[in-house]
This record gives C-alpha cells, sequence and structure tokens, in this order.
C-alpha cells in the first residue's frame, strides 16, 4: 500500500511513479480500505502485550458488558476512527500501520471517562501471584479464563480468586513437575480433599525430589526441590 500516480489504457497499466506528497485525504481513505478489505487481525501486528490486552477487554465485555468495550474485529474496524488516532492520520503507507503500537492504540478504549478503566487489572488482571509467591499470568484466550501452576506452589490454597468482580471462577491447572496438567479444577478445596490422593500416588514416584506431603492444605508452597539424600 503506497501511494502512487499510475497511466492506464483500460486494465493496462502504461506508467506509474510515487507520489512524495500525496493528498492526507485520499491517503487516509486508502488506508481504511486497507483496514476494511484485510481487517484489523490481518493488517495490524498484534505483538504478545496488545493480545494479552485485547483478550482481558473480550472477556470483561463478555461477562460484564458496558462499558467494557466489543473489541471483535467489526467493532474494532467500526471504531478505527478513535481508538487508531493519531496514528492514522499520520500514517503514510501500510509499512506504518503494520508497525503502530496496538496495545497503546487499544489502551484508549478502556472506559476512562466514568473512571471504570482503574478497576481494569482488578477485574482482569494480567497475573495472579499464588501462594509461593510466584505472579502467574492468567490466560484469557478460552472460554474461561486459566490459571497453570506448578501444583507445590499452590499448597493450602483454598480458593483461587473470581474475576470479573466475583462472576467468574479461574480454572486451575496444576502442573506436575514436567510442566504437564496433573489436575484441573474450578475448586481447589475439593481437589486437596478428594482429588490430589491419586496424583500423589501417580507422580511422587517419578519426582522424588518434589514435595509431595500428605496433607497439602497445611503444607509450605514452594518453588524449591527438596534436598539431595
Amino acid at each position: 500500500m503506497a501511494a502512487r500516480r499510475v497511466e492506464a489504457l483500460g486494465a493496462i497499466e502504461l506508467s506509474e511513479r510515487p507520489l512524495t506528497r500525496p493528498d492526507p485525504v485520499l491517503v487516509r481513505a486508502a488506508l481504511g480500505e486497507g483496514l476494511l478489505r484485510e481487517g484489523v487481525s490481518g493488517l495490524l501486528t498484534w505483538s504478545p502485550r496488545a493480545a494479552g490486552l485485547r483478550e482481558r477487554l473480550a472477556f470483561l465485555h463478555h461477562w460484564l458488558g458496558a462499558p467494557w468495550p466489543d473489541v471483535g474485529d467489526e467493532a474494532l474496524l467500526a471504531a478505527a476512527d478513535s481508538w487508531l488516532e493519531p496514528e492514522l492520520s499520520r500514517a503514510r503507507r501500510r509499512a506504518d500501520l503494520e508497525r503502530l503500537d496496538t496495545a497503546a492504540a487499544l489502551n484508549r478504549l478502556l472506559p476512562w471517562a466514568d473512571g471504570a478503566a482503574g478497576r481494569f487489572d482488578e477485574l482482569a488482571p494480567e497475573r495472579i501471584t499464588v501462594p509461593s509467591g510466584s505472579r502467574i499470568r492468567v490466560d484469557y484466550s478460552g472460554e474461561r479464563p486459566v490459571l497453570a501452576a506448578k501444583l507445590q506452589e499452590l499448597f493450602g490454597w483454598e480458593a483461587a480468586p473470581a474475576l470479573a468482580g466475583g462472576k467468574v471462577p479461574l480454572t486451575v491447572h496444576l502442573l506436575s513437575p514436567a510442566g504437564r496438567p496433573a489436575a484441573v479444577t474450578a475448586d481447589l478445596a475439593s481437589f486437596w480433599r478428594e482429588g490430589y490422593r491419586a496424583v500423589r500416588a501417580d507422580l511422587r514416584g517419578r519426582y522424588p525430589r518434589h514435595p509431595w506431603p500428605e496433607d497439602p492444605s497445611g503444607a509450605e508452597p514452594t518453588r524449591r526441590l527438596n534436598p539431595r539424600g
């Protein structure tokens, strides 16, 4: 996508040359057409930070509605004049849109006017601190938010926080020492009472250097291995 002057006979291009000072109105219209044709997911660059922010906003829009904005492709296209300013005004070619900071642009859609934006990290936290002290990233890419952490880091945790103002419980993936889900639950207290014993029996022989207490509810959460005997 670049500004150029073309001389043509029907569909046959006879000559072309770049325009050094194209009409800003025409450039803006061309960029808008490009967005409509390729969509915001196709034309813009979505860094992990930008994609994560978009997923968190989509989560709050789904569960709480207004004032949290719809950030689907169609809604973002319809609101491009608001959240993509002033980038659209400055852009002169496709590459300008491809390298813009999409996360910074998306921040303009947060509900700043009524103060709700101040609760964004409370309602949809990017990370949650688990009992071991680790700050674990929450995955909002699926239907429910997921927190995945090593099982030993969650000892004593009776309940993970519910998000969206208490409406949506976290799905917790308790990982084996190899980083694979040993159990999946939205009710940690029930897992410690009823599911942990089977997981302990299955894994403690394979991972003897990791703590496997009989009573996980009162055990010390840890990121460390047992010392070698």
